[in-house]
C-alpha cells in the first residue's frame, strides 16, 4: 500500500535546475545545445572512429572529389587532399585539436581567472586600482592579435598555442569575476553571513559562487567561441598547428592555394569552423537568455 504523502510542501528546484529549465524552452537551442555534445564526444573519440588514419598517403587518389562527383568514391565520402588523405578522417580528427582544445582553453583560464578574480575583489586600493586598470589595458587589445604577440615570443607550435590563447583569455574570467563577487559583496545576505563570523573565503564558498556560477559559465562559451576561432587563424597563419596535424585552419590554409581545383579541401574545414562557432554561440545565447528569464522571474 502506498504511503500517502500528508505534507503539502512546496519544492523550488536549485538555480541550475531553473536555468535548465529555461533553457531547454526552445527547440532550436536544444537542437545546437544536442550538436555541442555531438561535437565534444567527436573531439574525445574522434582517433577510435575515423575511416582512415589522417595522416595516411592514398597515392592512387590524390585530390579525388566528394563522393557525390561523378569522379568520387564512396571509400572517401569527402574526397582527399593533394597527398591523398581523406578529408572525412581529417576533419573528425581535427575536431579534437580546433573544438578539443577550445575546451579544454576554455577550462584552464576559467579555473585560473576565477581564482584571480575572486582574491581580487577581496583587495582594496592601489592594489585593487592597478589590477582593474590593467585589466582594462589588456582587454582592449584584441585577442586575437595578443595571441600573436605572445606566439611570437614563445615560438610556433600547438603547445605554445594553447599557452597563448589561455594568457589571453584568462584577464576575461577574471573581471568578470572580480565585478560579481564585489556586487554579491555588497547584498544583504552577505552582510548576515559577516555578522555570524563567517570569514571572506568561506562566504566566497558558500555564499557567493553558488549565484554567480551561471554568469562563469556564460562568458566560458563566449570565451571557447572565441579560443576556436584563435586556434584555426593561428593555424591559419602558420603559427599554430604543424602541418602533419589535422587542425581546421592548418588544413584551410593547406587547401586555399588549391581552391579553384579542388575547393572542397577549403570548403570543409571552414565550414567545421562555422558550425562550432555558430554552435557554441547559439549554447551560449541560450544560456544568457536563460540567465535573463531566471532572473526576472
Amino acid at each position: 500500500m502506498a504511503r500517502e504523502n500528508i505534507y503539502q510542501e512546496e519544492e523550488f528546484p536549485s538555480p541550475l535546475l531553473q536555468l535548465w529549465y529555461h533553457f531547454k524552452e526552445k527547440p532550436f537551442i536544444m537542437v545546437a545545445f544536442g550538436c555541442f555534445i555531438a561535437l565534444i564526444l567527436l573531439a574525445l573519440f574522434a582517433p577510435f572512429i575515423t575511416p582512415f588514419d589522417s595522416s595516411q598517403n592514398h597515392l592512387d587518389h590524390l585530390l579525388l572529389p566528394p563522393a557525390w562527383n561523378d569522379n568520387g568514391n564512396v571509400s572517401y565520402l569527402l574526397g582527399t587532399d593533394k597527398l591523398g588523405r581523406d578529408m572525412l578522417s581529417r576533419l573528425m580528427h581535427g575536431a579534437s585539436f580546433t573544438f578539443g582544445l577550445s575546451f579544454f582553453i576554455v577550462i584552464v583560464s576559467a579555473i585560473i581567472g576565477v581564482i584571480i578574480g575572486s582574491l581580487s575583489a577581496l583587495t582594496s586600493g592601489l592594489k585593487s586600482s592597478f589590477l582593474n586598470h590593467f585589466l582594462d589595458v589588456i582587454l582592449s587589445i584584441p585577442s586575437l592579435l595578443l595571441a600573436i604577440v605572445i606566439v611570437a615570443i614563445l615560438g610556433t607550435g600547438l603547445s605554445n598555442t594553447v599557452l597563448a590563447i589561455v594568457v589571453v583569455l584568462i584577464p576575461q574570467f577574471v573581471h568578470i569575476t572580480r565585478n560579481e563577487v564585489k556586487k554579491e559583496f555588497s547584498k544583504d545576505y552577505v552582510l548576515v553571513s559577516k555578522l555570524d563570523g563567517a570569514s571572506s573565503l568561506r562566504i566566497l564558498r558558500y555564499s557567493i559562487f553558488p549565484n554567480i556560477v551561471e554568469k562563469i559559465i556564460g562568458q566560458a562559451t563566449l570565451a571557447q567561441s572565441a579560443a576556436i576561432l584563435d586556434i584555426a587563424a593561428l593555424g591559419f597563419l602558420g603559427l599554430g598547428a604543424p602541418i602533419p596535424l589535422p587542425e581546421w585552419g592548418a588544413m584551410l590554409s593547406n587547401g586555399i592555394d588549391l581552391f579553384y581545383i579542388a575547393p572542397w579541401t577549403v570548403y570543409f574545414p571552414g565550414i567545421a569552423i562555422l558550425f562550432a562557432v555558430i554552435v557554441t554561440n547559439l549554447v551560449g545565447e541560450g544560456l544568457r537568455h536563460a540567465l535573463k528569464v531566471r532572473k526576472t522571474s
